[in-house]
């Protein structure tokens, strides 16, 4: 492990703080070997997490911000993990992901930081990608039956609206609903601390043809 470039690894508080929890639920739902595409890494904190505790994975991550994907170039060289793949410069609704024949898509706290149009984006994306059996793994808040859990997340919500009307805390039911519109069968939703879910999808046979 060597020191490279402190100032260009940034960290996140929340990702300190989740890490964890998520890493536990990904270890239940995802196969022990095959490759993951994790989108929107962010600062690259999750994807090293994750790679050194499932070392039979091979982790690529992602990120459409160029100043993410040189935090996340920065934590890989200071972790020299050997399965963690240099950052892809990837916006969902490119045509273009650069990978395909995936085991896993795994995606955290970004359907409520970009438009609807993303959302829709990454599961048809997902769809097409994943293996048959694959999974996609979703982090965040979400509303339940168009009601937010919780005076904290509405007052998030109310923060990210405030930034871009485009962006805000998604329905559970509608993410669901799209998932299965394409293949992706949601299982029971999963409660995580600080009142956000995790959604585990699962690829039925031939989803890549809906």
């Amino acid at each position: 492990m060597t020191d490279s470039l402190p100032a260009v690894r940034q960290r996140s508080p929340s990702a300190e703080r989740n890490r964890e929890p998520i890493l536990a639920v990904l270890r239940s739902v995802l196969p022990a070997q095959g490759k993951v595409l994790e989108i929107a890494s962010g600062t690259g904190q999750h994807a090293i997490c994750f790679a050194a505790a499932m070392p039979g994975l091979d982790w690529q991550p992602s990120d459409a911000d160029a100043q993410a994907r040189a935090s996340i170039e920065a934590w890989i060289a200071h972790e020299g993990l050997p399965n963690v793949r240099a950052p892809l410069a990837l916006d969902v609704h490119q045509a273009d992901w650069g990978v395909d024949a995936l085991a896993a898509v795994v995606c955290i706290n970004m359907i409520h930081i970009s438009p609807w149009s993303a959302t829709e984006a990454l599961f048809a994306g997902a769809s097409r990608r994943l293996a048959e059996g694959g999974v996609l793994c979703l982090y965040g808040p979400y509303k339940r039956g168009g009601t937010q859990t919780s005076p904290s997340n509405e007052a998030f919500d109310q923060q990210l609206r405030s930034r871009d009307p485009s962006w805000g805390v998604r329905d559970m039911e509608a993410v669901i609903a799209l998932g299965a519109s394409v293949g992706l069968v949601c299982d029971e939703p999963i409660a995580m601390p600080a009142n956000n879910f995790s959604l585990v999808f699962r690829k039925r046979m031939d989803a890549s043809q809906v």
